[in-house]
């Protein structure tokens, strides 16, 4: 390709830049007109240059992503049908997700667990049916979301009133593979900022490291949630590969790579004018492919107030369809690498997380915090800026908070509780609660209707 059109402009510096601004302001601070400072203490520029890239290495797969199918565990038979559909119609993975013991030999009749992905989100903890489906499957390419820290800190108590787990888990990590999973979305879902989702993912993670030693490390993989912030999502995930890298090398582990399954954040959905909910998870899907998702899971645009129904779950898959097999994003997982504006934010993001992750744990570390309530007060004081923002406008969800639709009526349309339950039941901790941004005013819409 000539390089003859660029070669009739000189190069500009940043400096150079910056000076021209200066003298459009007419007097006016760059800093205070121009620069944005995040909740998170990031400084967003208004031009970036060659001279911000960070040239930090960002060990995103080399293959392209995995579309999954998530799929509650009901009726097994049903939940078998609906996997053989989705495999069908171009799912690559399926996650099932389960709240008591199932028959595996009926969920898995008729698929062939070598050419697929599975992952089983478990809501409790059984050392010896795990081992039994494991062996009934037996491939590598098999996940299991077992985080009994993660059910402490979203139930706030463990799987087991009366014990912590970990001789079970103990079992399971010896003799079945990818056992230990870093439930990440617990964070993002309740309103904590992006350094804090960083530090929490990496101190969470770094307690399973610090009791079971480096060779639990390949055993560990991560269920992160993107929403709609574009970039600093993309960014998001990157900088956590790197500060995962990073934690590892103090461990000396070499050469392992997290494995991130992604889905879109709840937090950011709305009741009304549901259907703005498909641009959210189609942007927040692509942020999960740049950010380098091994796996992403669309999540319907009507998931937390109707039952799963084939036309909210195919066209969630479809939306990744298309991004995959339509869009050019089969192979995106690098595609962020060398651009000034992300790298410059990922590497923001990595420093200040550590710096979170290094105060936690000189704090005795993220579990003992977790018990004394640190963590999910910081959480709270970022939820609140949050909602304070959603409250004042300047956060703004269409279709909710500005632009609605007054003739929009819901109340008829919902076959599950689409607000937050508060259990007035003992718990060995405080959890941390999950809360859409939107359900206040959603609950007084609906009285008035």
């Amino acid at each position: 390709m000539s390089n003859y059109l660029f070669n009739e402009f000189k190069k500009v510096s940043a400096a150079e830049w910056k000076q021209k601004i200066q003298v459009a302001l007419k007097g006016a601070d760059y800093n205070n007109t121009l620069l944005w400072k995040t909740d998170e203490g990031i400084i967003v520029k208004p031009f970036y240059t060659k001279e911000d890239q960070t040239h930090s290495e960002v060990n995103t797969p080399k293959k392209g992503f995995t579309i999954c199918q998530s799929i509650y565990i009901e009726d097994t038979e049903k939940a078998n049908i609906f996997a053989i559909d989705s495999l069908e119609r171009g799912a690559k993975a399926i996650e099932f997700k389960a709240k008591k013991i199932f028959n595996y030999k009926i969920l898995l009749k008729n698929i062939n667990s070598k050419n697929i992905t599975f992952y089983f989100n478990l809501k409790f903890l059984d050392a010896d049916f795990i081992i039994k489906l494991a062996t009934f499957i037996n491939t590598k390419k098999c996940y299991f979301n077992i985080d009994l820290i993660g059910n402490l800190a979203t139930t706030g108590n463990w799987f087991n009133p009366t014990n912590n787990g970990i001789k079970e888990l103990k079992k399971i990590v010896t003799k079945v593979d990818n056992t230990i999973c870093i439930n990440t979305s617990i964070y993002q879902n309740a309103g904590a900022n992006y350094t804090q989702q960083l530090a929490y993912t990496l101190a969470h993670a770094n307690e399973y490291l610090n009791y079971f030693g480096n060779k639990i490390a390949n055993q560990i993989h991560f269920n992160f949630s993107v929403g709609s912030n574009y970039f600093f999502e993309i960014a998001k995930l990157r900088a956590f590969r790197i500060l995962w890298d990073a934690l590892l090398n103090e461990y000396d582990i070499k050469n392992n790579k997290a494995h991130i399954f992604v889905q879109p954040s709840l937090r950011n959905k709305t009741l009304y004018d549901y259907n703005v909910n498909m641009l959210r998870t189609t942007s927040e899907c692509m942020s999960a492919i740049l950010g380098g998702a091994n796996t992403v899971s669309n999540i319907s645009y009507d998931d937390f107030f109707h039952f799963p129904n084939e036309f909210g779950e195919r066209i969630a898959r479809n939306q990744l369809l298309i991004l995959q097999q339509e869009s050019g994003f089969s192979d995106a997982q690098n595609f962020a690498d060398g651009t000034y504006y992300i790298e410059a934010i990922t590497q923001q993001l990595a420093q200040n997380a550590l710096v979170i992750f290094k105060t936690i744990e000189k704090g005795g570390g993220f579990l003992k915090q977790l018990k004394e309530g640190i963590i999910q007060r910081k959480i709270r004081e970022s939820a609140a800026k949050e909602e304070a923002k959603f409250n004042a406008g300047s956060l703004v969800l269409v279709g909710s908070n500005k632009i609605q639709n007054e003739k929009d009526i819901i109340k008829n349309n919902l076959s599950l509780f689409p607000f937050i339950r508060i259990r007035n039941e003992k718990t060995l901790i405080q959890p941390i609660i999950q809360k859409r941004l939107a359900e206040e005013l959603e609950q007084k819409r609906l009285e008035n209707e």
